[in-house]
């Protein structure tokens, strides 16, 4: 699907819209794995879709930390319905633009977006270099939020799970939401966060999804990520009858 080229400063700017499993996407820049794999498979981490496809039901509350141009949001749009609603809290600029421009394309009415990071109230955080450019964006809290339920909390940033909990006491307490996230890749950091949770009275399980689907959206043969696999966590409340049996617990 093309729509015309312009002219920016002098440059040429592709408008193209590119078919996707979910819907449609912007044209994307090549300059990280999640732009990749939507460009060349039409698709990102699906093996992760996957496994929330089998607990994630309709009329529920989303909240995922990281936007990733919406690549997830428009699945969990469709598996919460009219009824459910997604939140998404993105801290760079330009992937928080591109996550409510596909958003919008694909006529998402139950998605609300938040620019910001999610940990402490208040303040703000240096974010590394984007685009040329070092950010400040501002820092609020989960329970800042004020969700009247919540069912499930999507971490997408590695490494950020100390931070995102920093904020969020009241809502873990009153809501009890399953919690998926990808974690760093310090092991140190990996296993303070899995006490950390089980602290709280949560179990977890180890889920190792391939970047790469050999079932993509786009058929593609090529695997562009040859070993890449992402170690993430799923956790529940203790007193969830939710598990894991094809999953190792930790």
């Amino acid at each position: 699907m093309d729509m015309q080229h312009a002219t920016q400063g002098g440059d040429l700017v592709d408008h193209r819209l590119t078919p996707i499993r979910y819907g449609i996407s912007t044209a994307l820049p090549q300059d990280n794995a999640v732009a990749r794999s939507l460009m060349r498979y039409g698709e990102w981490m699906e093996q992760e879709l996957d496994l929330l496809g089998s607990f994630v039901q309709e009329g529920e509350t989303v909240l995922e930390f990281g936007g990733e141009f919406g690549a997830h949001a428009l699945w969990l749009s469709r598996a919460v319905g009219e009824r459910g609603s997604v939140h998404i809290a993105e801290p760079h600029r330009l992937n928080l633009q591109r996550a409510c421009a596909n958003l919008a394309l694909n006529g998402i009415t139950n998605a609300y977006t938040h620019a910001a990071w999610l940990g402490e109230q208040g303040g703000s955080i240096e974010l590394l270099p984007q685009g040329g450019e070092v950010q400040q964006m501002r820092s609020i809290s989960v329970d800042s939020l004020g969700l009247e339920a919540l069912h499930l909390l999507k971490v997408n940033i590695p490494g950020s799970l100390s931070s995102v909990l920093a904020g969020a006491d009241e809502t873990l307490r009153q809501h009890r939401p399953t919690l998926y996230l990808r974690l760093g890749p310090a092991v140190e950091q990996a296993v303070q966060d899995v006490r950390t949770l089980k602290e709280r009275g949560y179990r977890c399980w180890s889920h190792l999804p391939y970047l790469y689907n050999p079932d993509n959206y786009n058929g593609q043969e090529e695997n562009m990520f040859p070993g890449w696999v992402h170690q993430n966590l799923v956790a529940v409340p203790v007193e969830s009858r939710l598990q894991f049996e094809r999953l190792r617990e930790v």
